[in-house]
């Protein structure tokens, strides 16, 4: 199973972190510099790959079993979000949540590319 990328809640001692089932935790890491990041609503955090003015984000990787990504993570997911494959900063590739394609339709979307991290836009870093 390739590894998985968290930017959000399912990062440690977040809400969602129990959805993981203890998968273990491979790296904190930061994504290349090709995504821009979105507050959705406040709700959770979006990862929007771009071609230009991207800006590295900070998450962790999880070494996820196929089992827990299908019944536990990817049930809680938000409609807003859909499954792909994010660079990481050392140019490896592993598995995201990705803002859904076209973002330009949702509403509530807030740049938050500049904290670089949702835990840091949410002052918890």
């Amino acid at each position: 199973m390739p590894p998985m990328l968290l930017t959000g809640g399912g990062m440690q001692d977040g809400p969602l972190h129990p959805l993981l089932r203890g998968a273990a935790l491979l790296a904190v890491t930061a994504t290349a510099p090709r995504y821009r990041l979105w507050s959705v609503a406040d709700r959770f955090p979006a990862l929007e790959p771009v071609a230009e003015g991207g800006v590295p984000v900070e998450g962790e990787v999880y070494d996820v079993p196929l089992e827990v990504l299908r019944e536990s993570l990817l049930p809680a997911e938000p409609d807003e979000l859909e499954l792909g494959v994010a660079e990481l900063a050392d140019g490896s590739s592993c598995l995201a949540m990705l803002l859904r394609r076209p973002a330009g339709v949702l509403e509530g979307l807030r740049d938050i590319s500049a904290y670089r991290g949702w835990r840091r836009y949410r002052g918890e870093a």
